[in-house]
C-alpha cells in the first residue's frame, strides 16, 4: 500500500529584528543624512552577511550574538554582492557597483585559526558592477563575475598573504550566477549556461536555444 504524503505546512517566520536594530537606518554624511538600504544577502551556519548601499558589510555572528562592520578604504560605494565561506578559517567576499571586489579572513577564537583580519583585494580588472561570487571548497579559489559578462579568478594564498587575479571568461552579457565544484565553473548568464572547464580552460554550453 502506498504510503500518503505528509502535508506541506507553510510557516510565517518574523522579521529579525535583533539583526536589523542592529543595522542604522541612516548615517551622517557631512551636512546630510544619507539612508541605508540592504542591497546583498549571504548565510551559513556561523554568520549572517549584510551588504548595504553606504559599502558598509555588516556580520553578524550566530554564536556569539554580535554585529561586526567592515568597510573599503576610500570611495563610498553600493555592495552589490556577498559570499560566505566556512573551510579552516572563516572567508567572506564583497563586491561593489564600480567592480571592486575584497576577501575578508575572519579572526576566530579556535587554537590554530586566524588570530588578525586580513583583506585581500582583486586587482582592478572588473570596471562594473559585480553580479556573482563562488567559492572553491577550500577557500584557495574565488571566481567573481560582472554585470559586463567578465569573468575574473582569484588564487588565494591565506598564509602568504598573496592573491593573484586574471579574466578567464567574457561573455557578451551579464553573469547572474556562478557555481564552482571539481574544477568545473557553471556560469549563468542573460542569454545562456555553460560550463567552464578550468584546467583546459574550454566551455561547454548547456542546452542549444539562447535565453530570451
Amino acid at each position: 500500500m502506498a504510503s500518503v504524503a505528509s502535508p506541506v505546512i507553510f510557516k510565517e517566520f518574523c522579521p529579525l529584528y535583533y539583526l536589523l536594530n542592529a543595522i542604522p537606518t541612516k548615517v551622517q554624511k557631512g551636512f546630510r543624512s544619507v539612508v541605508v538600504y540592504l542591497t546583498a544577502l549571504d548565510t551559513n551556519g556561523d554568520y549572517i552577511a549584510v551588504g548595504s548601499s553606504i559599502g558598509m558589510l555588516y556580520l553578524y555572528c550566530r554564536h556569539l550574538n554580535q554585529m561586526k562592520k567592515y568597510n573599503f578604504e576610500g570611495k563610498c560605494e553600493s555592495i552589490t554582492f556577498v559570499k560566505l565561506l566556512s573551510c579552516f578559517d572563516d572567508l567572506v567576499a564583497v563586491g561593489t557597483a564600480s567592480g571592486r571586489v575584497a576577501v575578508f579572513q575572519l579572526v576566530s577564537l579556535l587554537p590554530g585559526r586566524n588570530k588578525q583580519l586580513r583583506r585581500f583585494d582583486v586587482a582592478g580588472i572588473h570596471k562594473s558592477s559585480i553580479t556573482a561570487l563562488a567559492w572553491s571548497p577550500n577557500g584557495m579559489k574565488l571566481f567573481s563575475g560582472d554585470d559586463k559578462g567578465k569573468i575574473v579568478y582569484s588564487a588565494l594564498d591565506l598564509d602568504q598573504g598573496i592573491c593573484n587575479s586574471s579574466l578567464v571568461l567574457e561573455e557578451p552579457s551579464s553573469i547572474v550566477q556562478l557555481d564552482y565544484n571539481q574544477k568545473v565553473l557553471l556560469v549563468s548568464t542573460l542569454q545562456r549556461t555553460l560550463l567552464f572547464y578550468t584546467e583546459e580552460k574550454s566551455v561547454k554550453q548547456v542546452g542549444t536555444q539562447p535565453r530570451k
